[in-house]
């Protein structure tokens, strides 16, 4: 197995698309070098962020070449290969480790309900079968199925699997992450960008960071004052995304992201449909976050 760290802020980079909903592979290799240049920690392509939902098996192939060629060995490149049956998120988790993954994000089946034994057998297979680190993915909100801290505890025990991501929203679940799992050499990344500094406070290493396609530097900056020490200043790098956390009552947290993006000047198109709706006062009170938060030199 691959021994990787999993720190830092890995932002789970956005899909560029075209007009007609086709995958932007240039503009993607732009946003993978606009994202290294703000000193992100690693990269995580097709996460929830990257529409990974609504994208082909196809399609997810090239994505990751893409993201892969591009990072060339300089941060760890973290695949989203999670399905709802077992079979096929073995099936996509060998095939990101023979492309040159370093880590997979496996989130858990989703629309029909699982039981924490069907989710433990469930991960426990996929790892039986790849040879690379495992990160567990926790977003019940859009899956459906919640995977208990007592489950992570017993999946913590697999050699390979390595982390869990917890984008509950719920502090006291990543706190039980870590809980469950000490002992053992496991990482516990929030999911929720507000909740990095207090994740890392806690023992946590980092966190998995939407906004972090808005404000790449920013976000990082949160681990590297922490990890230097520095935490007021970590406080305030993780405090000053607020204000745009705020906009996402105007629509989907992934649509509200790429909205960013693309008013930034970027040409990452829109999320694919029907997920894309903004507001036209939802576009307007991004902009202006955005150009407030310009003055400040977050973006």
């Amino acid at each position: 197995m691959k021994h990787i760290e999993l720190k830092g802020i890995i932002p789970p980079i956005i899909t560029p698309m075209n007009q007609d909903e086709s995958v932007n592979y240039e503009e993607l290799k732009n946003q993978v070098k606009r994202m290294l240049d703000g000193g992100v920690h690693g990269i995580f392509p097709f996460g929830t962020n990257g529409e990974g939902y609504i994208l082909t098996a196809d399609e997810k192939k090239k994505i990751l070449e893409t993201v892969i060629e591009t990072v060339d060995g300089k941060i760890p490149v973290y695949a989203g290969t999670g399905c709802i049956s077992t079979k096929e998120t073995i099936e996509m988790s060998k095939l990101a480790q023979s492309i040159g993954a370093d880590v997979l994000s496996i989130i858990t089946p989703s629309f029909a309900q699982a039981s924490q034994d069907e989710l433990y057998e469930h991960y426990k297979k996929v790892a039986s079968e790849v040879k690379l680190p495992i990160v567990l993915y926790n977003i019940p909100a859009r899956t459906g199925n919640t995977l208990a801290p007592s489950t992570v505890g017993k999946l913590a025990k697999i050699d390979n699997i390595v982390a869990a991501k917890d984008s509950s929203g719920n502090f006291n679940n990543i706190l039980e992450y870590i809980s469950a799992a000490k002992g053992e050499d496991f990482h516990v990344l929030s999911g929720n960008d507000a909740l990095i500094i207090w994740t890392l406070m806690a023992g946590g290493t980092g966190g998995i960071a939407g906004c972090a396609n808005v404000f790449p530097r920013t976000m990082a900056s949160v681990y590297n004052y922490f990890a230097e020490g520095k935490m007021e200043e970590a406080k305030e790098a993780n405090e000053s995304i607020r204000s745009f956390r705020a906009c996402f009552k105007y629509g989907n947290p992934n649509t509200i992201v790429k909205t960013a993006v693309a008013l930034l000047g970027y040409p990452v198109g829109k999320c694919r449909a029907p997920f894309n709706g903004v507001p036209s006062h939802g576009i307007e009170a991004i902009r202006k976050v955005l150009e407030e938060c310009r003055q400040k030199g977050m973006c």
